[in-house]
C-alpha cells in the first residue's frame, strides 16, 4: 500500500463519539460512520486529523491503511527478546496476531501452554497504536512476571506536540554563536545552546516551532525530528555560523568536512596532562584553544617541573598563569579558533628570558594541528622538522581524543491523554513515577525522567528500535512509551484493570481493541546496552 490519501473532515467535529469504555463483550466501539463519507472509505480516528481512507490506500501519516474495509496498522508492533533467555529467540519475521474470534475456547492456562513463555519478551509501543480520542485505555496493558512478582506494562504510542531533540556534537569546531537560529530547509527549527566540554549543543524542535509558527515551519520541524529520531541524516545551517550534517551515531560533517576527533581537553588541560612527557624535549608548548589556551612554562604544571621561563607573550586575556582566554575568534581552524597560522597568537618574546635555539611546539587540543619551531638569533620562530619523540607525544594527544560523534536525545512531555490511557485519575501515575514505583521506557530503551512536575522523559534514540518515530500531520511526533510496574501498584493507582491481558494472550490477539490494532508483530533482540525493562527501577532526576 504505497499510495496515501488524506481527505479532510472539516465540519465533522460535532459528530457523536462512542461512549467511554468497552461494550459488554469487551470490544471497542468505533464512532458512528459519517453519512458524508463514501462507501469505499473508512475513517481513522487514531489522531485528530480523522483521515477518510479509500480501500487499498494509507492515511496521511503512512501508518494506517484501509484493507478491504478494515482499518489496519501498516507497521508491525515490535517485541524485544531478552538476550540471555532461551524463551524467545529473536526473529525478523512478521508474525500475524490472531483475531480472538478465530481462537477456539480455551482456558488461560491452555493458551499459555501453547505459547512461548513470556519472561523473555517485552511488548514495546513501537507500532502499538494510540489512545486517541484520549479516553481509551492504552492498546496494550500486558501482565507478566519478573522474579515471581506480578508485573504490568502499559504500552502506547504517544502523539507529542511538546517535544524536542537535544543534539550533542562532539567536536572542537565552532558551529555558531550561542542562541543563534538553526535552520533546516530555510526554516528556523531550533537554536544553538551552551557548549559543553568538547561538545557543541543544539536544541531542535519544540512546541513553538511545531505549532507556533507557519505551517511550513511546523511541517519542516516535524519532518526533521522524524528523520533524526529514526537515525537519519539532516543538514542544518546556523545563522552566523557553519553548515553541519548531523546523524545519530555518526561523525558530524562541518562545512563539508567530516570531523574525526573530540578534544582531549582544553588547552590548559592538554599542556598539564602531557607536561612531564614534554619536559626535556620542548622548551615551550602552546596548546591553542578557543576557550582556554595553555602555555606550558607559565602553567603550574611547568612550574612544578621547574621548567625555565620562555618569555612568550600570548595575545588574549590572561586568566591565571599559563591560561589565556580569547586568543582568537571562534572558527573551524586550530583548536576551534579562526586561525590558520598558530604564530599569529604570539605577541612578542621577552629577550631577557627567551634565547636563540629555543624549541617551540604549537599544537591544537586534538593534535590534528601541530607545528615545530626553533628561535633564530633574532628570536623569530623558524619552522623546523618535528623530532620523532615530540611527534609521538602529539600522536598520543590524538590517541586520547574520543571519536567525533553526534548524539540525539528525544525529550518529550507525556501529558494528559498518555496518562489517561493508564488510569482514570492521571495525576496518580505522575505521583507513582515520582515515588519510583514505575519504570518508564521508550521502545524498551531506558528513559530518564526529569525532576519537577509532569512526566518529562529523555531517551537516546540510538538505544531505541529502528524507525521508532512517526508523525501525524496535525503536526506532531509519534513516539513510543511504556510504563512498567507491579500489578498491585497498577491497581492502587486506579489502572484500567479490566483491560489487563496476560502476555500469552497478547501474543495471540494483539491489542485489546481491533480498530487501529496492529496486524503483525516482529521480535528483535534486546540491545546489549539496555537493561531489561521489567523489574528495573526508574531513571529519575
Amino acid at each position: 500500500m504505497s499510495e496515501h490519501e488524506h481527505t479532510k473532515t472539516d465540519g465533522l467535529g460535532d459528530m457523536p463519539l462512542a461512549p467511554s469504555g468497552a461494550a459488554a463483550d469487551g470490544a471497542w466501539r468505533a464512532p458512528p460512520r459519517s453519512e458524508r463519507m463514501a462507501a469505499n472509505k473508512i475513517e481513522c480516528n487514531a489522531c485528530p486529523v480523522l483521515c477518510q481512507i479509500t480501500d487499498g490506500k494509507v492515511g496521511a501519516c503512512d501508518r494506517y491503511a484501509n484493507q478491504a474495509g478494515v482499518l489496519v496498522r501498516v507497521d508491525p508492533v515490535i517485541l524485544l527478546a531478552r538476550a540471555q533467555s532461551g524463551d524467545a529467540p529473536a526473529s525478523d519475521e512478521l508474525v500475524p496476531f490472531v483475531d480472538s474470534a478465530q481462537l477456539e475456547p480455551a482456558s488461560a492456562a491452555e493458551v499459555a501452554g501453547r505459547l512461548l513463555p513470556g519472561a523473555g519478551l517485552f511488548v514495546t509501543a513501537v507500532g502499538a497504536s494510540t489512545t486517541y480520542p484520549d479516553y481509551k485505555p492504552a492498546p496494550f496493558i500486558v501482565s507478566s512476571q519478573s522474579d515471581g512478582v506480578d508485573m504490568v506494562t502499559v504500552v502506547t504510542e504517544g502523539i507529542f506536540s511538546y517535544c524536542s531533540l537535544k543534539v550533542k556534537i562532539d567536536t572542537d569546531r565552532w558551529l555558531g554563536p550561542e542562541q543563534a537560529n538553526v535552520r533546516c530547509k530555510g526554516e528556523v527549527v531550533g537554536h544553538v545552546t551552551t557548549a559543553e566540554y568538547g561538545s557543541q549543543m543544539l536544541s531542535l524542535g519544540g512546541v513553538h516551532h511545531i505549532t507556533g509558527g507557519s505551517k511550513k515551519e511546523g511541517r519542516v520541524t516535524v519532518d526533521m525530528m522524524h528523520a533524526l529520531g529514526n537515525q537519519g541524516a539532516v543538514e542544518f545551517t546556523i545563522d552566523g555560523g557553519a553548515q553541519v550534517l548531523v546523524q545519530a551515531g555518526r561523525a558530524p560533517v562541518v562545512g563539508g568536512v567530516e570531523e574525526s576527533r573530540m578534544r582531549v581537553g582544553c588547552g590548559s588541560a592538554t599542556v598539564g596532562i602531557f607536561a612531564e612527557q614534554f619536559q626535556g624535549l620542548a622548551d615551550e608548548v602552546v596548546c591553542v584553544d578557543d576557550h582556554i589556551t595553555g602555555v606550558l612554562t607559565e602553567h603550574q604544571a611547568g612550574r612544578c617541573l621547574s621548567m625555565r621561563p620562555a618569555g612568550l607573550k600570548v595575545r588574549g586575556r590572561k586568566s591565571t598563569p599559563g591560561r589565556y582566554f580569547q586568543v582568537a575568534n571562534p572558527g573551524t581552524g586550530w583548536g576551534g579558533t579562526d586561525i590558520a597560522d598558530p604564530l599569529s597568537i604570539i605577541e612578542a618574546w621577552d629577550p631577557a628570558q627567551a634565547w636563540p635555539g629555543l624549541r617551540l611546539l604549537m599544537v591544537s587540543t586534538t593534535g590534528e594541528h601541530a607545528a615545530w619551531f626553533v628561535l633564530d638569533q633574532a628570536l623569530v620562530p623558524q619552522p623546523a622538522p618535528m623530532p620523532a619523540t615530540v611527534q609521538a607525544i602529539v600522536d598520543r594527544i590524538g590517541e586520547n581524543c574520543e571519536p567525533s560523534l553526534c548524539s540525539v536525545l528525544f525529550l518529550g512531555g507525556a501529558g494528559g491523554s498518555l496518562r489517561a490511557g493508564v488510569t482514570e485519575n492521571p495525576v496518580l501515575l505522575t505521583r507513582a513515577i515520582k515515588r519510583a514505583l514505575v519504570n518508564v521506557t521508550c521502545g524498551g530503551a531506558p528513559a530518564y525522567v526529569w525532576p519537577g512536575g509532569g512526566i518529562t522523559v529523555m531517551v537516546d534514540v540510538l538505544r531505541m528500535p529502528a524507525n521508532s518515530f512517526g508523525t501525524v500531520p496535525t503536526p506532531a511526533i509519534v513516539a513510543p512509551i511504556e510504563f512498567s510496574m507491579r500489578l498491585a501498584d497498577y491497581q492502587a493507582l486506579g489502572g484500567h484493570m479490566a483491560y489487563v491481558r496476560p502476555l500469552a494472550q497478547v501474543l495471540h490477539t494483539g491489542a485489546w481493541h481491533r480498530d487501529g490494532a496492529p496486524v503483525a508483530r516482529r521480535t528483535l533482540p534486546q540491545p546489549d546496552a539496555n537493561v531489561w525493562p521489567i523489574g528495573q527501577p526508574p531513571m529519575l532526576g
